[in-house]
């Protein structure tokens, strides 16, 4: 074995340290603080996914309008519902019915790109008369802006 060190660590006690109740106090408030500071920082850490789906999803809107047809890449099922954008506005092709698309009550998966809908979505109104014409993609909405109509 080496030689040994002269300076020896100072032995810790046996006995827990008693702390004083100012200590006990500033422990205290030091949890506190550090408790709200963890969940304001979470609080952030979770809407941040769902401002970037926001932004997405409205620049997407922008884009449909300015150019008027389905924009590749678009945001999937996924996004849209996550930015609160659950609705989208179609139109017939044929008819030029317009109608409002569930994304969250839809069967495709979740990552799905909403343009890729384009090709999927067909009118109630034309199928009743043995048509099947594609729907012309509009845009994404908070809410329904058509009701819908059962004849």
């Amino acid at each position: 074995m080496g030689p040994r060190s002269r300076h020896r660590r100072p032995q810790r006690s046996a006995l827990p340290r008693m702390a004083t109740s100012l200590q006990d106090c500033k422990a205290r408030a030091m949890t506190n603080i550090l408790a709200a500071q963890s969940a304001e920082m979470r609080a952030k850490g979770e809407a941040m996914p769902q401002q970037a789906d926001k932004l997405l999803c409205e620049s997407w809107n922008e884009r449909m309008w300015s150019d008027g047809e389905p924009i590749d890449p678009s945001p999937t099922i996924d996004q849209a519902v996550n930015a609160g954008f659950s609705w989208l506005e179609i139109r017939c092709a044929r008819c030029k019915t317009p109608s409002d698309v569930d994304l969250a009550a839809m069967k495709h998966p979740p990552t799905t790109f909403v343009h890729d809908l384009a090709s999927r979505l067909r009118c109630r109104k034309c199928a009743k008369a043995g048509r099947r014409p594609s729907a012309t993609l509009l845009q994404l909405g908070w809410q329904p802006r058509h009701p819908r109509t059962e004849a």
